[in-house]
């Protein structure tokens, strides 16, 4: 099967975090609040942009809806991939510093010569934040996947750090996979524009191949 190239499941698995992370964190915007994200990334030969929005209707429960464009220069010609997907998080346990604790669906769907892929996932999220201090996050999911017929589920990890470097300014470092794959590895920076703003780049290796991510968020 092609790998699935969503917003939700870009650069793999499922799992999609604050960015420049791959691995999520267990927290959700406060009830009533509302977020914006756009960004372009890339994955070894394939290019793509990408858009989401996020609400939170109630206490602990965020949703977020995707929409993805994908250009893969790996084909010749170019394969362009159009992808949608949507995300449930829920976390019940939450904490400024300690344990936080939830669950995450996310389901994907990108088409490709009218040929269209399915992803369902679902992950557990643990963070442990240290008071005036980094955050560390553990993703532990599993994914199926379904095309032409053909169904697969695997195994996906993630592991991720957030260390503030300053005020505004925050370092992300993290390794994440999928089940029968190696490791991928990236090191990133968030900075906070104004309050509720911001921008943030990230790269990695892993798997033969490199990738990368840049774009902006807002929280409001």
């Amino acid at each position: 099967m092609r790998t699935l190239l969503i917003v939700a499941a870009l650069q793999g698995g499922m799992a999609h975090a604050e960015r420049p992370m791959n691995v999520d964190d267990a927290g959700t915007l406060d009830r009533g609040g509302a977020k914006l994200e756009f960004g372009w990334s890339k994955d070894d030969k394939a290019r793509g942009l990408e858009a989401a929005a996020g609400f939170a209707p109630a206490d602990k429960l965020e949703l977020e809806l995707g929409l993805a464009r994908v250009r893969d220069r790996a084909a010749s010609p170019a394969d362009v991939i159009h992808g949608h997907g949507l995300a449930v998080k829920w976390v019940p346990l939450q904490a400024d510093s300690g344990l936080s604790a939830g669950l995450k669906y996310e389901y994907g769907r990108d088409r490709l010569d009218g040929v269209s892929t399915r992803v369902h996932a679902l992950s557990g999220l643990l963070t442990w934040r240290f008071e005036d201090g980094p955050s560390v996050h553990l993703n532990l999911g599993r994914e199926s996947s379904r095309e032409r017929g053909e169904r697969e589920n695997l195994g996906t990890w993630g592991v991720g750090v957030d260390v503030p470097l300053g005020a505004r300014l925050t370092l992300v470092v993290e390794t994440f996979g999928v089940e029968h794959s190696g490791p991928d590895r990236a090191l990133g920076l968030r900075y906070e524009i104004v309050d509720g703003l911001k921008v943030s780049a990230a790269g990695g290796r892993g798997n033969g191949r490199s990738f990368a991510n840049a774009g902006i968020a807002w929280e409001f």
